[in-house]
């Protein structure tokens, strides 16, 4: 344990990584710090996937960090997450114990474990300007043609291909030096579902969380006074529930265009954790369908 300063589970949505770093959470006496760029949102449950339940371990809260950090409505990236990131794994580290990172954002995870330097980057409203009216599916293409490390698995609404853009563009001039952090040495464990699996059980939860209010949530949320281009930024659930709310999309429409740009999610999520291993990353794969108590003894035969 004296070598890893991190124990970092990825995995695409719908693998079951939130339930098994709680459970070897529970086993190590530890605290998970989430990997993911909307559970930092209050009141944006359902449609994340907290499972804050998962939390719970026969009786147990599992501490947990950067979950309900920021209100719905507001802009978060990676610049912050990496900054509030340390300040948690600073925290963990200082009680003794050896923190779980446990999340599906590439980049969010990318850049803490190899410490990149990120820029604050400001608006740029000529660039936002020249880029309105053009389909996302332009300005996706447009994007592609960047070079630069960018987190292109959460780019699913014209507004935060937008963003990206301007990142990328503010970086060409103002590039900064390779590490504002000290890499961290990680064992990093992929749990890895078979893409047929995958796929059901994306379906079946999407049909469950509809099931459980979350077009309510997303009703509550503009009701707080959330502008609807600003719930349509985060993407996903929020895009598609609020072009429903809003009368742009029929329900069976929003249902069946929502379960497909899932599918594509989880498709970009696996892309960027297979580049990670390209980029030098060693990722243990752990099959998704072995029972719980296994998934833990695995990785703790790993860490020791």
């Amino acid at each position: 344990m004296d070598k890893q300063e991190l124990i970092t589970i990825i995995g695409p949505t719908a693998s079951g990584k939130t339930s098994l770093a709680a459970a070897l959470a529970a086993r190590l006496d530890t605290e998970i710090i989430s990997g993911d760029s909307r559970q930092v949102y209050r009141g944006m449950d359902i449609g994340t996937g907290k499972d804050l339940a998962d939390y719970v371990v026969e009786g147990q809260q599992i501490p947990y960090h950067l979950i309900d950090i920021r209100d719905a409505g507001e802009k978060y990236n990676v610049f912050e997450y990496q900054h509030d990131f340390h300040r948690a794994f600073a925290e963990i580290r200082a009680k003794g114990k050896l923190p779980i990172l446990c999340g599906g954002t590439g980049m969010y995870i990318e850049a803490v474990l190899k410490g990149y330097k990120l820029l604050d980057v400001p608006q740029n409203p000529e660039l936002r300007e020249s880029l309105k009216g053009k389909s996302l599916a332009e300005l996706e293409q447009l994007l592609a043609s960047y070079k630069k490390l960018h987190n292109k698995t959460d780019v699913d609404s014209a507004q935060r291909a937008i963003r990206a853009i301007e990142i990328e563009e503010y970086y060409r001039t103002e590039s900064p030096e390779q590490n504002e952090y000290a890499p961290i040495r990680s064992l990093i464990i992929g749990v890895n579902i078979d893409r047929e699996l995958r796929r059901e059980k994306i379906s079946r939860r999407l049909r469950a969380r509809l099931d459980e209010g979350m077009v309510d949530e997303v009703r509550r949320i503009l009701a707080s006074g959330v502008k609807p281009e600003d719930l349509i930024y985060y993407g996903l659930e929020y895009k598609y529930l609020t072009l429903y709310v809003t009368g742009v999309l029929s329900y069976v429409e929003m249902v069946s265009q929502l379960e497909i740009a899932i599918h594509q999610f989880a498709k970009r999520q696996m892309t960027w954790f297979r580049g990670m291993e390209r980029r030098g990353f060693t990722i243990h794969w752990i099959d998704a369908q072995l029972p719980l108590p296994e998934k833990v003894q695995q990785i703790i035969d790993l860490i020791q």
